[in-house]
């Protein structure tokens, strides 16, 4: 099987992914690998691989990891949804948090009001489809959070919980994600520009 090699250490998210995504759309057969340097680019591949319904696996290298992705015709392994045990109430919008506080002015006022407000969005008649927190936001979804039984209620109704994995690494919250999946810049903008609307608190 033919093998294409795409070296992408030292680069930061989320080029692996974007340069990946190209290669794999210029081929028709074979095997590319993807070598990168740290495990949250592993995770991003894995992830843009199952999302295109593509075989992936991932394994130690010299100077990081090797990531194979088979190149193939998406979802053509995708398996069938479960139905739903109860109605879908998701709707056509996104709600993105870049701060753990809301509004300006006094702190304990802002983390009061981010907190009504997560627990606001849990009421709404129509939920959010994916939830996107990104740098100060990134703080929420970590053990400790004082929404994480509200967010935790959301995930479980089908919202889509992203937390950026830079923001997570910055904050050295990496290993405290409690709710929801690290993503990466490349999927976030891609989130953010497919959106019908956009919620920002």
């Amino acid at each position: 099987m033919e093998r294409t090699v795409l070296d992408a250490r030292g680069e930061a998210c989320p080029l692996p992914v974007v340069h990946a995504a190209k290669a794999l759309g210029q081929m028709t057969g074979g095997v590319l690998a993807v070598l990168v340097d740290n495990e949250i680019a592993v995770q991003n591949l894995e992830r843009m691989a199952s999302g295109k319904g593509l075989r992936c696996t991932a394994q130690k290298a010299e100077n990081g990891f090797e990531v194979d992705i088979e190149a193939g015709p998406a979802g053509t392994a995708a398996a069938q949804e479960a139905p739903a045990c109860a109605p879908d109430r998701r709707g056509d919008f996104v709600v993105a948090v870049d701060t753990d506080k809301m509004g300006r002015g006094d702190e304990k006022l802002g983390a009061l009001l981010m907190k009504s407000f997560l627990f606001a969005v849990t009421q709404l008649p129509h939920l959010p489809a994916k939830m996107i927190f990104y740098n100060g936001g990134a703080k929420l979804t970590t053990k400790g959070s004082a929404s994480l039984e509200d967010l935790r209620t959301l995930e479980a109704q089908g919202v889509d919980i992203l937390t950026c994995g830079t923001c997570l690494n910055f904050y050295g919250l990496t290993e405290k994600l409690s709710v929801g999946r690290v993503s990466n810049m490349y999927e976030i903008a891609e989130t953010l520009a497919a959106a019908e609307k956009i919620v920002k608190p």
